[in-house]
C-alpha cells in the first residue's frame, strides 16, 4: 500500500498543484496532509479549497489551529528578532485574508490521524500522522534529537515495532528507524528549508511488513509564487525564501 504524505504547504498554490500532479502521475490514490496549510504565501483559501475538493484529509498544523481559533500568534518559535517580526506579519495577513469557510475547515482538522494499511481486521502496522509531535503541534522534532526523545514520543503515541510516525513542522525531510519503529519527517511542499527550492513530499510504501520511504522533489513555478508574494502586502523576504530553498532565512516556523 502506497501513501503520499504532504506537509507544510503554507498557501503556496503553485507548489501544491505541481505536487498533486506528480502524485497523480505516479498512480498513488491515497494522499494525506500533515498540516500547516496556510501562512507565508497569498493563497490560503485556494490551497484549502484545492485539498478539500481533492478529498485529501489530514491533521492540524500549528498555523491551522491558531488561525482557526484566533490565537495571539502562530505558535512559531524564533531566536532572531526579525524572524519574530516576520512571523507576526505573516500571521496577521493570513488571519485577515482567510474566508469564513477556510477558517471553519482549518478548525475542523483533527490533531492526529491513524492509518491501518492492512485494514485493521488483523494485527498490522499503523501509520500515525501528526504535525510536529504526538503531544504538541509546536515542538520541533529535528533529526539531531536523541533516540530517547523519539522513543518517548513513540511511547506516548502508543506506537509499536513496525509502526510509522510521520510528521513535518521543521520543513527538513529525514527518516530514521529505532527499535523497529519508523520515524519520518515529510519535509515541506511550499516552504522547504534544506536549500532545495523544489517542493517536497514523501511516498511511504508498506508491503508484507516492510516500510520503504521515498523522498520526492518536484519542480514548480517558483517565480509565480515569489512574484505573487511580492505583489501582495506580505514581506518580500518570503519570496526570497522560496527562491533559495530557505537558505536566505533559515529560521524555524
Amino acid at each position: 500500500m502506497k501513501y503520499a504524505l504532504i506537509s507544510d504547504v503554507h498557501a503556496n498554490l503553485p507548489a501544491l498543484e505541481a505536487v498533486l500532479e506528480d502524485i497523480a502521475r505516479r498512480g498513488i490514490v491515497a494522499t494525506f496532509h500533515l498540516g500547516d496549510l496556510v501562512g507565508y504565501a497569498p493563497w490560503p483559501n485556494e490551497t484549502v479549497s484545492m485539498l478539500f475538493d481533492a478529498g485529501i484529509v489530514g491533521v492540524a498544523g500549528n498555523y491551522d489551529s491558531t488561525v482557526a481559533t484566533d490565537y495571539k500568534h502562530c505558535g512559531c518559535h524564533y531566536d532572531d528578532p526579525r524572524q519574530v517580526e516576520l512571523a507576526h506579519l505573516s500571521y496577521e495577513w493570513t488571519r485577515q485574508n482567510v474566508s469564513a469557510e477556510t477558517k471553519a475547515a482549518l478548525g475542523a482538522l483533527p490533531f492526529r490521524l491513524d492509518l491501518t494499511p492492512l485494514g485493521g481486521h488483523a494485527a498490522g502496522p499503523r501509520i500515525i500522522l501528526v504535525h510536529a509531535t504526538p503531544t504538541l503541534n509546536t515542538v520541533y522534532w529535528t533529526e539531531d534529537r536523541p533516540a530517547d526523545f523519539s522513543l518517548k514520543m513513540a511511547a506516548l503515541a502508543g506506537a509499536k515495532k513496525g509502526d510509522v510516525i510521520a510528521f513535518g513542522h521543521t520543513h527538513l525531510p529525514w527518516t530514521r528507524e529505532i527499535e523497529g519503529i519508523h520515524f519520518i519527517n515529510t519535509g515541506s511542499v511550499g516552504r522547504p528549508k534544506d536549500g532545495d527550492w523544489r517542493a517536497g513530499y514523501v511516498v511511504v510504501d508498506i508491503e508484507q511488513g516492510a516500510v520503504r520511504t521515498d523522498f520526492v522533489r518536484v519542480e514548480y513555478d517558483v517565480d509565480r509564487a515569489a512574484e505573487a508574494i511580492e505583489s501582495s502586502s506580505l514581506p518580500s523576504e518570503f519570496a526570497e525564501n522560496l527562491r533559495t530553498g530557505g537558505r536566505s532565512a533559515n529560521a524555524q516556523t
